[in-house]
C-alpha cells in the first residue's frame, strides 16, 4: 500500500494527473482530487486544502501523476514513510 497527498492549495487545474492515473479525477471546484469509488483505492480523507488517500497496488500510475503535475501538488510515498517527496520525485 502506499498514500497519495495532494495539495488543492497548489493545484492549478492542469490536470496532468487525470491522464496519467484514472483515479485522479475534477471535482466540483475544478481541481483535482482522488475518486473515493476507483479500484485500488482503500480510503480517502480531506484535510483542509490536503487530499490524503490510501491505494493499494501498483504505485507506477501514481507516480506518474505525481511527475506530470508542474505544481508539484502531488507526493507518493509508500505508507510507512515519513519523508515528503514533492512532485513524486525519488
Amino acid at each position: 500500500m502506499f498514500r497519495v497527498e495532494l495539495d488543492r492549495d497548489a493545484c492549478e487545474g492542469i490536470f496532468a494527473c487525470l491522464v496519467r492515473d484514472d483515479r485522479f479525477v475534477e471535482d466540483e471546484a475544478g481541481l483535482a482530487t482522488v475518486d473515493p469509488d476507483a479500484a485500488g483505492v482503500v480510503d480517502v480523507d480531506r484535510e483542509g486544502e490536503r487530499v490524503i488517500a490510501t491505494f493499494e497496488g501498483g504505485v507506477d500510475d501514481a507516480e506518474l501523476a505525481a511527475a506530470a503535475c508542474p505544481p508539484n501538488a502531488i507526493t507518493v510515498r509508500a505508507e510507512d514513510d515519513t519523508t515528503t517527496d514533492p512532485g513524486g520525485e525519488r
